[in-house]
């Protein structure tokens, strides 16, 4: 699935983030505990080299722990990477982000200087919501829509910290498809930008592969469905999600199953692993390889 949704806001955000990364001491990173890759912005990646980063596992209670854990322990193995899980239900735990700034910037902490931290996300990972609980106070705005925040500013918060909060960017091309269909299961896309029933049968795909039990649960059936459109077909009925002469209505049932995912009313779910992630990042690195030698190609003869 490709993503072509990109505001003028969000060019202007990178632009203002390299420019002052040069200034940060510590690099806070939000991400979707649900699809901690995926949700990851490659551009701050590649911007951040060996800058101290705090990646935040956020929205942790709707994320499977277990492969959370997974994810923590794939991240912590890159040098100068803390990891931490957050929820909203536990402000004092994203608490814990301050103390750990304080720890990734000694020689500040120690002379009593100001440490500055940047905290980046993609749209809807919780970002602003997390700086309000820091803050200890309303900041920043919060909202479910993506791109809520749209404008860089600076916060002061406890312990000499100086936090300066960046709009949620997206980046101008997702190479990897999979990452763009997770990405609108989870809501970080706009969705009068995404087509429901793709993305609901990629969801309802994925669901019944690693997690057949919490749909079998939830949607009270007695066997797996053999398919993605089995299942859709038997919970639209279940659920009234019916059209003209009764047959189920994909779009309404697709609708059903992101809503109910994004509210963890299905259960505690994440979307990938790093087993998963290798190896697509394998397939999208041949496929852009091939895509640049029949580039080169057609050039030749031209």
């Amino acid at each position: 699935m490709s993503i072509n949704w990109y505001p003028g806001h969000m060019h202007k955000a990178r632009k203002e983030i390299n420019q002052t990364l040069h200034h940060i001491d510590v690099l806070i990173e939000v991400v979707d505990a649900r699809l901690p890759y995926s949700s990851q912005n490659p551009i701050i990646a590649k911007l951040r080299h060996n800058k101290p980063t705090i990646i935040v596992f956020n929205k942790c209670d709707l994320a499977d722990d277990e492969m959370t854990r997974r994810w923590q322990k794939y991240y912590e193995e890159h040098e100068h990477i803390k990891t931490l899980t957050c929820q909203q239900k536990q402000p004092q735990k994203t608490k814990h982000i301050l103390t750990l700034c304080q720890k990734l910037a000694p020689e500040k902490s120690t002379h009593l200087k100001a440490i500055n931290a940047m905290i980046v996300g993609i749209p809807n990972v919780g970002k602003s919501t997390i700086i309000n609980i820091l803050a200890g106070k309303p900041i920043a705005k919060v909202g479910n829509e993506p791109a809520v925040t749209k404008r860089q500013q600076k916060i002061n918060l406890e312990h000499n910290i100086i936090l300066h909060d960046t709009p949620g960017i997206l980046w101008p091309r997702v190479d990897n498809p999979h990452s763009g269909y997770r990405l609108a299961i989870s809501g970080a896309i706009k969705n009068t930008a995404i087509e429901y029933e793709d993305v609901g049968f990629y969801a309802a795909e994925y669901l019944l592969q690693h997690y057949s039990q919490q749909l079998k649960n939830r949607y009270q059936l007695q066997a797996t469905p053999c398919s993605a459109l089995d299942f859709l077909d038997q919970m639209g009925s279940k659920r009234g999600a019916k059209q003209a002469g009764g047959k189920v209505n994909l779009h309404k049932a697709c609708e059903i199953l992101l809503h109910e995912y994004r509210s963890a009313t299905i259960g505690a779910i994440t979307l990938e692993s790093p087993e998963m992630i290798t190896e697509e990042l394998k397939t999208v690195a041949i496929e852009m390889a091939e895509k640049q030698k029949r580039k080169e190609n057609r050039k030749k003869h031209r």
